[in-house]
């Protein structure tokens, strides 16, 4: 784990700096792993994955519910538990605006996890 003077928080990771070196670098210290596998638990459904996808790839940086639960043959109520899954992962940021609820990804955190299981090729072997 890198050097901190307190442990490992899900927010620490929007600091822009490495959480960590790639797993394919440096075994994963246990507390590293804790905090870190809710988020990949999250992306682990197929359902909130799709959802991430649409949160990350939406025009302006942010979608509205209303845009999200057309796309699933899904209840409301179970489109929300799944975005506040996202949420409580720390993978998204939610703003109500009167009746509506808005999304946007937590670029710092996707990048983190992204860089966590980068693999670098090996250089050809002559």
């Amino acid at each position: 784990m890198s050097k901190q003077s307190g442990p490992l928080t899900l927010t620490d990771l929007n600091a822009g700096e490495p959480c960590c070196p790639p797993i394919a670098q440096q075994a994963l210290p246990p507390e590293t792993a804790a905090v870190l596998a809710p988020a990949f638990k999250a992306l682990g459904d197929p359902v909130r994955l799709q959802l991430m996808s649409m949160i990350a790839s939406a025009a302006g940086g942010e979608i509205c519910v209303c845009d999200l639960t057309p796309a699933f043959e899904l209840s409301g109520p179970t489109i929300s538990h799944h975005l506040r899954t996202l949420r409580e992962a720390g993978l998204v940021d939610a703003d109500r605006r009167g009746t509506w609820v808005y999304y946007r990804a937590r670029p710092g955190i996707m990048h983190q996890l992204a860089a966590l299981l980068t693999v670098q090729e090996a250089a050809a072997r002559p």
